[in-house]
């Protein structure tokens, strides 16, 4: 077996259900192992949640416990689902369900719509707008282009959280929503909406949720058959719920309890469309009998991100922020984050630019790197900025990657080559899988070299550069693999939506970058103004653009840069802050009022029982971090300093060689090795705390209540700069 068989993009398959346990995390192997009973998973960022999960379903299904077909893993967005996809198949769990609510709601929508209503299932409409504008028109009600979007989020906030049009100037009032035209007019708008799509015999996305609710509700048999078929549930990111999706999951479990959700309160951003993560924070409360795991083992960030984000976090108020999870980062220590000011916006881009240019030079793949800001209105100026200094990029949000025209027809000419390769002139010089897709997409406008500038040409050759590299790593992983292996592999990958990566800068809005990671994030524009954005006004609002922002932190490994812009454009008034969210963490900024509860360590609580009997809690301890760059510790000396022995000491030398002499001197008046009185690793801890009382001296590893009783008083004495008598007892 050689080296690149163990590729993390075409890792082996597990040989047993065991061996899908294999590296996790003591935390994510209690979660992998709870497959009975209601389970919450409170996972923190980069803490593995989606590692937990896929693991927990594949060791369900490899040790018998779960049969695939009866299993169904719901997310938000089709990415995600591909991903959960992607991961089962290399966990040997391919036969397992991974959908979208709307996906798997819409699969039985049509399924059951013959029988429960009759007829074909009604045209889903692509995008609501266009009804949106012809209901307006019918009102005699004239809509700017802004209104239009914001009238149409308002219809899709009202069907998710089961409002009809005769109520929404009640719910839109009691929820605080700030209308974009007068309630009483975006409720006549509403009806005219429903009413155009039953005359045209359409339905919209949300009606797929609201319909298979009304048949699972009306019709107890097909909810049966339902049930029968999904048995065990999965929901990732279960802080985005809104109302209608908890009723469909609802009916989907019926009286049982087998359900495991995934979610982080501090996540939350989405509550413009509906969402709420009461339904998270609630759940033990709905199910007084679950398991709540709790993960904050941070493997994604470096101590300095996890810091700021922990920072950010621990200013915020609310429900959420009382939940909140402290990360603990278990990467090595690396850069801090860079804060920087320019004088207006296109010289911030450009000074983005620059920057990734020279980390481009130094060997970071452009892949790893992002900018992501605010609104995807400040897309264009990046754009430009990284054209025109040659470097490539992508725009997240774009339509799938296998639904990309280029992509589908390089996928068309792949096979056709693996099928008549022998016929093809372009192949009659090229023997390894590589060059035989460079060959084969050179004839598709696959070039060496990048095209230059931006836009849809350089899209569509950062598409088909994908699939190169692609290949290189299927080689790499695949000793001797053919073109038709590559061919079925892409064939799968497209079935899961398990895109390859793009190589290019990803540039990316903060709630497009959720789930999403790299190497290294600028966050730009981080002003007042743009975050909190301006239209931010109740404390919930605010709340909610903190959270977005500690999303967009977290998406960083190891380099981020946070910075702002004084003008909007050049010679521009400088009339512009920093976000207040940065006060007290970039320097010399101060910190603002705020409070700091925490949700706890990590750890696992067991619920016994599922009918709300008595609940038995077991903790976990929270695992040492080192106080200067918060790497866990494991090592006891380690433990006993509260930092790693390679991280700098701010020890008091000689508060520490006054303590060896008491120490010295209490050793032999007890006739006992020195260590008996304290360990040096102890005095080193008590030099570098210069405890004040005897709460902060008991709060030292090595220090328990005997040797405070004991030794306490002459301790705090030497620390305080007092002489301690030599023939003075210490007890």
């Amino acid at each position: 077996m050689t080296a690149a068989t163990h590729s993390t993009l075409f890792p082996q398959v597990p040989d047993t259900a065991d061996a899908v346990l294999d590296g996790l995390d003591p935390e994510q192997r209690e979660v992998a192992t709870a497959l009975h009973g209601p389970v919450c998973v409170l996972a923190g960022a980069g803490t593995g949640k989606t590692r937990a999960i896929t693991h927990r379903i594949a060791y369900g299904v490899r040790a018998g416990i779960l049969q695939p077909s009866t299993v169904l893993a719901v997310t938000f967005t089709n990415r995600a689902a591909g991903e959960m996809r992607g991961r089962l198949r290399q966990l040997g769990a391919g036969g397992v369900q991974a959908r979208t609510f709307h996906s798997a709601a819409l699969r039985q929508l049509q399924y059951f719509w013959p029988k429960a209503v009759g007829g074909s299932l009604p045209r889903l409409v692509d995008r609501k707008i266009q009804l949106v504008a012809d209901a307006a028109a019918a009102c005699r009600i004239r809509l700017d282009r802004g209104e239009l979007r914001d009238v149409t989020a308002e219809i899709e906030w009202s069907k998710v959280t089961q409002t009809i049009p005769a109520d929404y100037a009640a719910a839109a009032a009691k929820a605080g929503r700030d209308a974009p035209r007068n309630p009483a007019e975006i409720a006549q708008l509403y009806g005219a909406y429903e009413d155009l799509k039953r005359d045209r015999a359409v339905i919209d996305f949300e009606d797929v949720l609201l319909l298979t609710v009304a048949i699972l509700q009306d019709r107890h048999d097909i909810a049966e058959q339902v049930r029968s078929q999904y048995q065990h549930f999965v929901v990732d990111e279960y802080q985005d719920v809104s109302p209608l999706q908890q009723r469909l999951l609802d009916l989907w479990l019926g009286e049982r309890d087998s359900l495991c959700v995934v979610g982080d309160a501090s996540q939350t951003i989405y509550s413009f469309t509906g969402a709420t993560p009461d339904h998270l924070l609630d759940f033990r409360t709905r199910h007084p009998g679950a398991t709540v795991v709790k993960l904050v083992r941070d493997y994604r960030s470096s101590p300095q991100v996890v810091h700021l984000a922990n920072g950010l976090l621990a200013q915020a108020r609310g429900r959420a922020a009382e939940h909140r999870l402290e990360l603990i980062s278990q990467r090595s220590p690396g850069p801090e984050p860079v804060y920087a000011e320019y004088t207006d916006e296109p010289a911030e881009a450009e000074g983005a630019a620059r920057r990734i240019r020279d980390l481009i030079a130094s060997g970071v793949p452009a892949g790893e790197i992002a900018i992501l800001f605010r609104t995807n209105s400040q897309s264009e100026l990046y754009e430009q900025a990284l054209a025109d200094a040659g470097v490539p990029y992508q725009l997240r949000g774009a339509e799938r990657f296998f639904d990309r025209p280029e992509v589908r027809k390089a996928g068309a000419a792949l096979r056709a080559a693996a099928r008549f390769g022998g016929n093809d002139s372009l192949l009659d010089d090229v023997i390894d899988l590589p060059s035989q897709v460079r060959a084969v997409l050179s004839g598709e406008g696959w070039t060496n070299q990048p095209p230059a500038g931006s836009g849809a040409v350089r899209e569509r050759w950062e598409s088909l550069a994908a699939l190169v590299h692609l290949a290189h790593d299927f080689a790499a992983a695949k000793q001797g693999a053919t073109l038709g292996d590559l061919v079925a592999e892409l064939d799968e990958r497209a079935s899961a939506q398990h895109a390859p990566t793009v190589q290019g800068v990803t540039l990316a809005s903060l709630h497009s970058a959720k789930g999403l990671e790299w190497d290294v994030v600028f966050l730009v524009a981080v002003a007042e103004g743009m975050m909190p954005i301006t239209y931010a006004k109740t404390d919930e609002q605010i709340e909610e653009e903190r959270r977005l922002l500690y999303v967009g932190v977290t998406r960083a490994r190891e380099h981020l840069g946070v910075s702002w812009a004084l003008s909007r454009s050049p010679g521009g008034r400088p009339n512009r802050r920093p976000s207040r969210f940065l006060d007290g963490l970039r320097p010399g900024s101060v910190m603002t009022a705020g409070r700091s509860s925490s949700g706890g360590p990590g750890g696992i609580e067991r619920g016994i029982g599922s009918s709300g009997g008595t609940v038995v809690r077991r903790s976990v301890r929270t695992p040492a971090r080192c106080r200067v760059c918060g790497r866990t510790l494991t090592d006891a000396g380690e433990m006993k300093l509260m930092r790693c022995e390679d991280c700098p000491s701010d020890m008091d030398e000689g508060l520490y060689e006054r303590l060896r002499e008491w120490r010295a001197v209490q050793a032999q008046r007890s006739g006992q090795p020195a260590f008996c009185v304290f360990t040096d690793k102890t005095l080193m801890a008590i030099a570098e705390t210069v405890p004040d009382d005897e709460g902060e001296l008991a709060r030292i590893p090595g220090v328990g209540v005997r040797k405070l009783n004991r030794f306490g008083t002459d301790v705090l004495a030497i620390c305080a700069g007092q002489d301690v008598g030599g023939d003075e007892e210490g007890d």
